[in-house]
């Protein structure tokens, strides 16, 4: 998931069954494609969706699409449902290992469903975001529905009497939700980063938790970057923007207002993904790149020079650490298949996400949430209207889902370094066992750890989390 309200940065307006006449039970459209990444092999195939599930006059339709992997499964095996999330659906099926890793001793059936208007999956072609009334369609309700449908196809395609669904962050939010809404055919999901509750947590929880984890590798680092933040404007103010350019090697001067917020953004997903290996989810890094950042803001304190300096290499490290780009451009963040265009419209309607900065909390400069300001900027890039306490009551609130009554079987997993924790479920003790709601807190874990791949690196603390997801799911499918 991106974070796309943050205050100061230009990522403001920037941080996914046949349904058509007598084709109920009709097979999808022919394969149009096989895909291998480094370790795993795919068959692209679509599906025809209703574009309106919960409307009769609506009879259009669209392709869905999703991935699927047939290679160890067996009749009567359970089907393993990734969740698409916010883009392209190859990148979620490349950095899920967990499912990959599992599949055979389940004998499990992998299909990766892709959400609509991301993708490949656009109701409208190129169109899809032209107009308010061809994004109308462009919900998670409508989303869900598509996996309910997708999902009764494939039980009954492939004889599979279990499914189990999976997704981290947003796809994990939709998980969780699948269950919740969908229990006659979802029979347990692994929501894994699944911030479900951040709409209605305190805005400052995100930069909070971005903060802490840079204070717990290095006090000094900490430090620097708050006095960074705190300093930027009075060495604009001297330098002037044109030497401030050249001093941070920034593509053009017209970059240099936004830079703090790019930095802002960066920073953050720096702690999205402080994976314990290199990786490359979001852009190529090294194994724990908070440790790694930390070294350019090493002293116990800092002159206007040294933060300048800091601010550069912290710049290039995460832009270029895998590759040599010859300046610094804040305009884009390589996100790589992250449908960021879609995820502004989401959060201009359902997903909003209040966001802000509290000096006590954060090292970045104090912020407030201005609503009236967010209404009116997603008024003009969409021409829509927010609806802030939207998800609380379609879904359920932190207080009304204390016990999660009438829900069960959904594992819900956070990291104690990734910043989306804050808006997850995080306490199960007011959670009867008998309502099958498993909560796991990773240590040293960052954004869906446990559903990337196994490695060396990995801390105990995920290896047992998914050790015990197992034993979970076998219990669901009737393994145990």
């Amino acid at each position: 998931m991106v974070n796309t309200s943050w205050s100061l940065a230009p990522v403001v307006a920037l941080l996914a069954s046949v349904w058509c006449c007598n084709a109920l039970y009709s097979f999808p459209t022919p394969l149009t494609g096989r895909k291998t990444a480094p370790q795993y092999t795919w068959r692209t195939e679509f599906y025809t969706q209703k574009l309106d599930h919960f409307g009769f006059a609506e009879d259009r339709t669209y392709q869905q699409r999703y991935l699927i992997n047939d290679e160890h499964f067996k009749p009567g095996a359970p089907v393993f449902f990734y969740t698409g999330n916010e883009g392209d659906i190859e990148l979620f099926a490349e950095n899920t290992g967990f499912m990959w890793e599992i599949a055979p001793q389940f004998d499990a059936l992998l299909v990766f469903a892709e959400h609509r208007y991301y993708g490949e999956s656009l109701p409208f072609g190129n169109a899809s975001f032209s107009t308010p009334e061809k994004l109308d369609y462009f919900t998670s309700e409508q989303a869900l529905a598509d996996y309910s449908v997708l999902g009764q196809y494939l039980k009954r395609r492939w004889s599979s009497p279990k499914l189990i669904a999976f997704g981290g962050s947003y796809g994990g939010m939709l998980t969780a939700w699948f269950r919740m809404k969908y229990p006659h055919v979802v029979d347990g999901g692994l929501a894994a980063s699944a911030p479900i509750f951040q709409s209605s947590t305190d805005c400052s929880a995100f930069s909070a938790v971005v903060t802490k984890d840079f204070a717990d590798v290095s006090p000094s680092c900490s430090a620097g970057i708050r006095e960074s933040f705190k300093s930027f404007p009075s060495l604009l103010a001297k330098l002037g923007a044109p030497k401030l350019k050249e001093r941070l090697n920034l593509c053009d001067v017209a970059m240099v207002p936004d830079f703090l917020g790019w930095m802002q953004g960066i920073i953050g997903y720096l702690a999205m993904v402080d994976y314990p290996y290199p990786a490359s989810f979001l852009e190529p890094l090294p194994a724990w790149p908070i440790t790694e950042a930390c070294k350019f803001y090493n002293q116990t304190s800092y002159l206007p020079e040294d933060l300048l300096v800091g601010m550069s290499k912290l710049a290039n490290f995460y832009q270029n650490y895998a590759h040599q780009e010859q300046c610094i451009n804040t305009s884009s963040f390589a996100y790589k298949g992250l449908g960021t265009s879609g995820w502004n419209y989401q959060s201009c309607t359902e997903m909003v996400f209040p966001s802000c900065d509290d000096a006590e909390t954060s090292f970045f400069p104090p912020s407030k949430w201005d609503p009236e300001q967010f209404i009116k900027s997603c008024h003009q890039q969409f021409k829509v209207i927010p609806r802030s306490d939207w998800l609380a009551a379609e879904y359920g609130s932190r207080d009304a889902l204390k016990t999660f009554s009438g829900h069960s079987s959904i594992i819900f997993s956070n990291g104690n370094l990734d910043p989306w924790s804050a808006g997850g479920v995080l306490d199960g003790s007011q959670i009867p066992a008998s309502q099958d709601i498993t909560v796991l807190m990773i240590e040293n874990g960052a954004h869906h750890l446990d559903l990337r791949s196994s490695n060396p690196s990995d801390p105990t603390s995920v290896v047992e989390a998914r050790k015990r997801e197992v034993e979970i799911i076998k219990r669901w499918v009737g393994q145990a």
